[in-house]
């Protein structure tokens, strides 16, 4: 009984403290404590919204800027050409030498012509003949003495002396191997006494004053690049050296498994350090400005397809100023540097860090330059312990 008796007191006690509570919690002068606490965050966060963010600027500048693209290709001649023989024969004579320069028309290789020559010497004679009887009909028939079908029948003979003639001409002309053009020998295949048919590789003869580099760009560019524009090459061959190229040709046809169009450059060679087939890098320029406006790329916020910038502009107070929001149109990228077609003028400043602090259009900034980097302190050697 005793026990139950303090049981039922500490109950009515713990009933009694708690309406107690509940009477005070309710209280108005109790509720103010605790609604004073959201209203000291809001004002804080009010006092901190109007004080200037820390932001690092850069102002927008000009600098020359060229539209351009990367692409590989090969050196090739201007004109080449292997002499094959058309028909067969044995050399008799070579008149060039291995890497010598040769001139149009040159006679290069003679094979055996002896046998052309008699037939030449043989059609001569029979056009000779073919013609003097031609001659003799003519003043026969003119007086009376032989009909015209005579005459007829030799002029017909001399047609035919007079084609004779020309094939045994040709015949032996084609024994003389001459250059096509001026250029520069190769390393000769042949030797005086060879016996060659006709189709056997005897020299290759390359134009090399002037060559070509052929090259691919990406079908994008079909409608960019033009005949005329210029290019610069280069070697892996010749480390340090920058050649300028010429457009002169575009394949009219996309190549469909690449997707990528040909392009075909000329160089000036005639000192002749380029030569055909060496592997080139080809720098193909569209256009260049002189006085593009650029700015850098940590200035630009991406947002879709339309990027902006924060501009800073001079805020209602004195000596204050703000961030604001300009959307900017972007042009070629080179360098860590954005080209900025329209948004922005020379001389304008953007915030290239700091953005994420700046929540609102027309926030209050300060304008901070970043410290440089400390040199990095060579460390210290220990002291040299001494012997015992």
């Amino acid at each position: 009984m005793a026990s139950r008796a303090i049981y039922l007191v500490v109950a009515v006690i713990g009933m009694v403290g708690a309406g107690t509570a509940a009477w005070w919690l309710q209280k108005p002068g109790a509720a103010a404590p605790q609604n004073a606490a959201p209203a000291v965050a809001r004002n804080a966060q009010r006092a901190g919204a109007a004080k200037p963010i820390s932001v690092e600027v850069a102002h927008v500048r000009a600098m020359a800027i060229s539209d351009e693209v990367q692409a590989v290709g090969s050196l090739r001649s201007r004109r080449s050409v292997v002499l094959r023989p058309e028909v067969s024969g044995r050399v008799t004579q070579l008149h060039f030498r291995d890497g010598a320069r040769v001139r149009q028309g040159q006679l290069l290789v003679q094979l055996d012509d002896q046998l052309p020559r008699a037939q030449v010497q043989q059609a001569q004679a029979e056009l000779s003949i073919a013609r003097a009887n031609h001659q003799r009909n003519q003043e026969l028939v003119a007086q009376g003495f032989i009909s015209q079908r005579s005459v007829d029948e030799s002029a017909a003979n001399l047609q035919v002396a007079q084609a004779k003639l020309a094939l045994a001409q040709a015949t032996a002309a084609r024994l003389k191997i001459v250059a096509p053009f001026d250029g520069i020998a190769g390393i000769g295949n042949v030797h005086v006494g060879d016996y060659l048919k006709d189709g056997t590789d005897i020299v290759n003869i390359e134009d090399i004053d002037s060559v070509w580099v052929d090259f691919r760009l990406p079908e994008r560019y079909q409608t960019q690049v033009r005949v005329g524009q210029g290019a610069r090459v280069e070697l892996d061959a010749l480390p340090g050296a920058t050649f300028s190229a010429v457009v002169r040709a575009i394949d009219p046809q996309i190549d469909a498994n690449g997707r990528s169009v040909a392009v075909r450059g000329s160089i000036d060679n005639r000192d002749l350090q380029l030569r055909p087939g060496m592997f080139a890098r080809v720098t193909a320029v569209f256009g260049a400005r002189a006085d593009a406006r650029v700015v850098p790329e940590e200035a630009i916020v991406p947002q879709g397809s339309k990027p902006y910038v924060l501009k800073v502009v001079p805020g209602a107070a004195p000596d204050s100023r703000i961030a604001q929001r300009v959307p900017v149109q972007l042009g070629l990228r080179r360098a860590g540097q954005v080209e900025v077609l329209q948004g922005l003028e020379l001389g304008d400043t953007v915030v290239t860090a700091g953005h994420q602090r700046v929540q609102q259009d027309g926030a209050p900034v300060r304008v901070v330059v970043p410290a440089a980097p400390e040199p990095a302190s060579l460390p210290t050697s220990a002291p040299a312990r001494q012997p015992a």
